[in-house]
């Protein structure tokens, strides 16, 4: 008798109890195959579904065996909906998400499928870089009122100090590996940003605005319990 065959994944239905969010998955290097299988279990366990860097053709085929899902072709995201809204309802908290410029929109929009998925709308604000220092000061007004700021940045990465300067919250850096050759895919921003004189800055990897939007949102949600419990 021959054994069935081993699913090459282990899904960990248990997370969201730990950690307050399910797993989430990475889909670059997945084949379709599997990458169905795991929207099917997540789906069935009432757990809703993020996969991240996944590209146009196999989001489009996920999209054929699930029509609800949600791919973002800049963001390279799929989302799929399941578990009803947690009880504080949808877009508890709030986040702003700011970029330096529009080539820094594919992580920024990462930060944003990400919030979504946490049940967060995110407010954006575009192209506030430093080139044009007088357009950060006009939108200060949709900064000032979030429980936490993701500032998406390439080149020097000098937009998160900045910001920083501005705001009572965290504000978390994500430096992008946008810029000429001494920017070194990102590194100088990413240098830029770690050594920064704000005391309210921290930072991510380069080019993870998931781990940005992720990290916004669970200050957004906690300070808003703690609210409500008071």
């Amino acid at each position: 008798m021959q054994d069935e065959p081993q699913e090459p994944f282990t899904l960990d239905f248990d997370r969201q109890q730990r950690c307050g969010y399910p797993e989430v998955v990475y889909g670059e290097g997945k084949d379709l195959a599997n990458l169905t299988q795991i929207v099917a279990r997540l789906r069935d366990h009432g757990t809703d579904v993020l996969i991240t860097r996944l590209d146009q053709e196999p989001a489009e085929q996920l999209l054929t065996t699930y029509p609800a899902g949600r791919f973002n072709p800049v963001a390279r995201t799929w989302r799929l909906d399941v578990a009803s809204p947690p009880s504080d309802g949808p877009g508890v908290g709030q986040v702003t998400i700011v970029t330096a410029g529009t080539s820094d929109l594919p992580v920024a929009e990462e930060a944003r499928e990400t919030l979504r998925w946490m049940r967060i709308e995110p407010l954006m604000v575009h192209d506030v870089g430093v080139a044009g220092p007088h357009r950060l000061p006009a939108r200060l007004d949709d900064l000032r009122d979030a429980d936490a700021v993701v500032v998406v940045a390439g080149m020097e990465g000098a937009l998160p100090s900045i910001v920083g300067g501005f705001v009572d919250c965290p504000v978390i850096a994500v430096p992008t590996s946008v810029g000429y050759g001494a920017n070194l895919g990102g590194i100088t921003a990413l240098l830029g940003m770690l050594n920064s004189c704000a005391a309210n800055v921290t930072v991510v990897n380069i080019d993870a605005g998931f781990k940005g939007g992720y990290v916004a949102g669970m200050i957004a949600r906690r300070g808003q319990r703690r609210n409500e419990r008071s």
